[in-house]
């Protein structure tokens, strides 16, 4: 098998543009959590998101077209012959709403091809892709998929492109199921009232590792573990006793042929609804038993970021395994009774090689991936 190795990053949050200015962010305990611009939001139970500024569309264009030159241009040149896998659960739902209001014919993009190809032309490519929606997993197993492509050897070379922005269509939709937050989010806090939305976009460059020292790129983590399970008990809510989660980090374990213990720490889910933490927090225990690792969350600076939320999540436990730290969880000010000594506002040192990245969707999606630090 192939080591997967992720040579190259690029984001664009709601704090800033690049990796450095995600991570600053929230080790400065920093949220973008503020009032929505994007629509009025006076019938819905929540005016909270995390937006991204300047993302102005062309004319009869989305938002993500900015969002994709902005991502292009960070990333830079990328191999030739690289796969491309797009992780987006709405793709250019601004489009969609703007023709449904005007009473238009539906616009080619509401099919995810279009997204897809603007993808492979911007960067180069000649792979037809793929989108991978799976809720709010998507890019978790997009990374997923495009690591097993290298260690198998079907690939050299993946660009995983994970995207989402804030819609009316959706904010309506998490409004309409009492799931959003009236006040910036609390992941994991005992007083949480639910989630916040937000938007990102991100973009993922895995390689082998050999390709990485050919192209003379650093390797910034390496992918040794992930798994995927359903826990087929509801649309939209979790499974209580975390079975599905339970399932996929073993699976990310067994992959990654390690024990829990060497886990150094955990970024999880962490939207702030009572559900989905509760049983995050009922898997880990039962995972980790009484070694319980430092966990946290970064929904509670930069929102639910929906399909993009893994992604942008692997970026950060890219950086924590480097600086041997983890960022403190915002808004968890009273954690849970199980998460107590575990969750801080604080950053907090870790010990380790590897940390676990996990999330859960709609429709009983739960997917873990393992990172390894790389020494330099």
């Amino acid at each position: 098998m192939k080591s997967v190795v992720i040579s190259k990053m690029a984001c664009v949050t709601a704090l800033g543009e690049g990796p450095q200015n995600l991570w600053q962010g929230l080790l400065d305990g920093r949220s973008a959590i503020a009032p929505l611009q994007h629509f009025s939001t006076e019938n819905y139970v929540s005016s909270l998101a995390a937006g991204i500024k300047d993302l102005d569309p062309p004319r009869d264009g989305s938002r993500l077209d900015p969002l994709l030159e902005k991502l292009a241009v960070q990333l830079g040149a990328i191999p030739s012959g690289t796969r491309l896998l797009l992780a987006s659960t709405k793709g250019e739902i601004d489009r969609f709403e703007a023709s449904r209001r005007k009473g238009e014919p539906l616009p080619e993009s509401v099919l995810f091809e279009t997204l897809i190809q603007k993808i492979a032309r911007r960067f180069g490519l000649s792979d037809d892709g793929m989108n991978i929606n799976a809720a709010c997993a998507s890019s978790t197993i997009a990374l997923a998929r495009g690591a097993a492509l290298i260690a198998s050897g079907q690939a050299e070379s993946v660009l995983v492109y994970a995207a989402d922005i804030l819609s009316e269509f959706v904010f309506s939709g998490f409004s309409a199921l009492q799931a959003l937050s009236p006040v910036a989010c609390k992941p994991f806090d005992q007083h949480r009232q639910g989630l916040n939305l937000g938007e990102a976009g991100v973009v993922l460059l895995l390689t082998n590792e050999e390709m990485a020292q050919r192209q003379q790129q650093p390797a910034l983590a390496r992918i040794v573990g992930w798994g995927a399970a359903n826990d087929a008990h509801h649309v939209t809510a979790p499974a209580r006793d975390g079975c599905g989660l339970i399932l996929a980090c073993q699976a990310a374990l067994q992959k990654a042929e390690i024990d829990s213990g060497e886990i150094a720490a955990i970024n999880a889910h962490g939207t702030g609804t009572l559900y989905n933490d509760a049983m995050e927090l009922t898997a880990f225990n039962q995972l980790f038993a009484e070694s319980l690792p430092p966990l946290h969350g970064i929904k509670g600076s930069l929102g639910h970021c929906l399909g993009a939320a893994g992604a942008l999540e692997v970026v950060v436990a890219a950086q924590a395994l480097q600086e041997q730290r983890i960022p403190g969880t915002v808004g968890c000010e009273d954690p849970e009774e199980t998460a107590r000594g575990q969750v801080s506002t604080a950053c907090q040192q870790i010990a380790g090689d590897y940390l676990l990245c996990t999330n859960s969707g709609f429709g009983g999606i739960n997917a873990a991936l393992i990172l390894q630090g790389v020494k330099s």
